[in-house]
């Protein structure tokens, strides 16, 4: 028990904790923010971040990394647009419950997509020696890009605080999440807002794509089934609708799942992990159903 819980030992589960929450908190900001605005589970969201690591594997074969890397998320952004534009769009004025399973058919077509263009076959994301360089902290070996995600996402998500508080389209996106039909008749033009959040969150997915998938290089067509779920679960943690709270919640379930994963393995506890999380969600909104800062809703008769 005393070699367990060395400093090293401490630093490493925090810095990978940390690391992994920084990914999932870039995935749930989509979630969340497609959520705000059109009350919209995005269920295909995880497996656009498993095509981004597609992308990137194919794309990097044929270009260096650095000019692979700006083309997968400008391809990442576009294929974001032209999703919502099919599956979304067209069911504007339809039941929620239609856009949710024109959701889970986007889901399943970018798996079985993956799976036509793979053979189904696991596929391992090329290594970027910049983010794979090891460093030293506090005597553990650690891999650059632990250290690199929480500063990417801080800064990150620094800048979409600046856009949706402080430019036009940001105010409109703020106008949209409180009342669809009101700022659809103040003349704010619903679909370039709706288009430009899922353009967001789209690249937010595609940079926490390339730093999961450095970490965990090993990609398969239902790779992002469990990521997206673990980053819509961090979503409603945090409140679904709010971003500080889907990071927030993000770093939390990182931080537990990696506690719980560096336990001994003969404590047998670390196939819990992924049980932990959902069992987490369900003592929280049994506790606070609108999640940790979610705003509590009422409907409009």
């Amino acid at each position: 028990m005393e070699q367990l819980f060395t400093p090293e030992y401490i630093v490493s589960i925090l810095l990978s904790g940390i690391s992994l929450g920084g990914q999932l908190a870039l995935i749930a900001i989509g979630y969340t923010m497609v959520y705000g605005i059109l009350r919209l589970i995005n269920f295909a969201h995880g497996d656009l971040f498993m095509v981004v690591g597609l992308m990137g594997i194919y794309v990097c074969a044929v270009l260096p990394t650095y000019a692979a890397i700006p083309i997968v998320i400008l391809i990442t952004m576009g294929l974001g647009f032209a999703i919502e534009r099919a599956a979304y769009k067209p069911l504007r004025s339809a039941p929620r419950m239609s856009a949710m399973i024109s959701a889970i058919g986007v889901s399943y077509l970018l798996q079985n997509t993956a799976t036509y263009v793979t053979g189904g076959q696991p596929m391992t994301y090329p290594t970027i020696e910049t983010l794979n360089r090891t460093i030293n902290i506090m005597g553990t070996p650690t891999k650059l890009v632990v250290i690199l995600t929480p500063a990417l996402v801080l800064v990150l998500i620094v800048l979409l605080t600046q856009l949706i508080n402080h430019t036009k389209i940001g105010m409109a996106m703020r106008a949209v999440s409180k009342d669809f039909e009101t700022s659809r008749l103040m003349g704010i033009k619903i679909n370039r807002v709706i288009s430009t959040t899922f353009v967001i969150g789209s690249a937010l997915a595609a940079v926490g794509a390339i730093l999961y998938f450095t970490t965990y290089p090993a990609i398969t067509p239902t790779s992002g089934s469990m990521p997206g779920l673990k980053a819509f679960v961090a979503a409603v943690f945090g409140g679904i609708g709010s971003i500080p709270g889907a990071v927030i919640g993000a770093f939390l379930i990182g931080i537990c799942e990696t506690i719980i994963k560096g336990l001994p393995s003969s404590w047998n506890v670390s196939v819990f992990s992924d049980a932990f999380t959902f069992a987490l969600l369900i003592i929280i909104l049994t506790c606070k159903p609108t999640g940790l800062f979610g705003e509590k809703a009422t409907d409009k008769v």
